[in-house]
């Protein structure tokens, strides 16, 4: 099958690739730097110079593909939010789906991809309220938040689900904290290995994890199984922080004994604080549905795993 893949040097696509040239598929990277992707992802690999937010002749590498997997978006985490980068934010997911759309409903009928996996967050549904009770499980059938995050999502599910009337079977990934050597693990460690970790906040927020093995394998599988479609949690389980934060130092092997107060992480990151500081405790129900089998079913495997990769 051809799969046409964006963000495909990112966190998660690092992962993917591989996978899906491991199964056969012809794999169409689309880049703003083609001869950087093509230079990480190795052979196997096309790799066409691509600007999402602009119609150009990227667009015909959508032709004849069995799948688009839309993984680009500029990092939550990347810097401090301001107007600016909340604008950046929105546009590198919400405008690049659009313009995604409108290149595959362009195409005659018989030349546009079959699927739509796109990517999204569970940031889509609101921050658990603990007053009201917080350990109620958060499914797809959930609606959603109020919050930034929250309406980015829901505006980025939206131009990704306007695919569906040309015939595209689209699937909406709501990804949560994905642990992997790198990304978001990386800064979440230093302060233990500088004898300085412990819980952030009340430490009672949930955090939503997956290994990064597991939601590359669930993007394959939601590329070839028919049965993926619409809202999906890409979640294993969900943790509380400060339990969480435990394992973490376990498996470290340094204390977890320092919380984090509540300001620092607001001064320290500002309206991103919010994000860390709360949660909601998502489950996988889709993924349970469809028999999707984890590598890594507990948080302790999946951190000495996530961890391993990072040394």
């Amino acid at each position: 099958m051809k799969v046409v893949v964006t963000g495909a040097t990112g966190f998660i696509g690092q992962k993917l690739v591989p996978l899906l040239v491991a199964r056969g598929d012809e794999v169409v990277v689309l880049s703003r730097d083609a001869a950087q992707a093509r230079a990480k992802l190795g052979a196997g690999v096309t790799a066409v110079t691509a600007d999402l937010q602009t119609k150009g002749p990227w667009t015909d590498a959508l032709a004849g593909a069995g799948a688009v997997v839309h993984l680009a978006g500029e990092s939550v985490a990347a810097r401090r939010w301001d107007a600016r980068q909340k604008q950046v934010i929105r546009d590198s997911r919400v405008e690049t789906t659009r313009a995604l759309v409108e290149a595959i409903a362009a195409r005659p009928a018989g030349e546009r991809p079959a699927a739509l996996i796109c990517s999204s967050g569970t940031d889509y549904y609101p921050f658990a309220d603990p007053a009201l009770g917080d350990d109620e499980d958060v499914t797809e059938k959930d609606p959603p938040g109020e919050s930034f995050l929250a309406r980015v999502c829901r505006d980025w599910e939206a131009e990704a689900r306007a695919a569906e009337p040309l015939g595209v079977r689209v699937v909406l990934m709501r990804t949560g904290l994905v642990l992997g050597g790198g990304g978001g693990l990386t800064k979440m460690t230093t302060p233990f290995k500088l004898f300085a970790g412990g819980p952030i906040g009340s430490g009672r927020q949930w955090v939503s994890w997956m290994h990064r093995d597991d939601a590359a394998a669930a993007y394959v599988a939601a590329v070839h199984d028919e049965r993926y479609r619409g809202p999906i949690n890409l979640v294993t389980d969900s943790i509380r922080g400060k339990a969480f934060a435990r394992l973490l130092g376990a498996a470290l092997h340094r204390p977890s004994w320092l919380p984090v107060p509540a300001f620092a992480v607001k001064l320290a990151a500002g309206e991103l604080a919010e994000y860390i500081l709360h949660g909601r405790r998502v489950v996988p129900g889709k993924l349970r549905e469809l028999g999707f089998t984890w590598k890594y079913p507990d948080p302790e495997a999946a951190l000495a795993a996530a961890l391993a990769e990072s040394a």
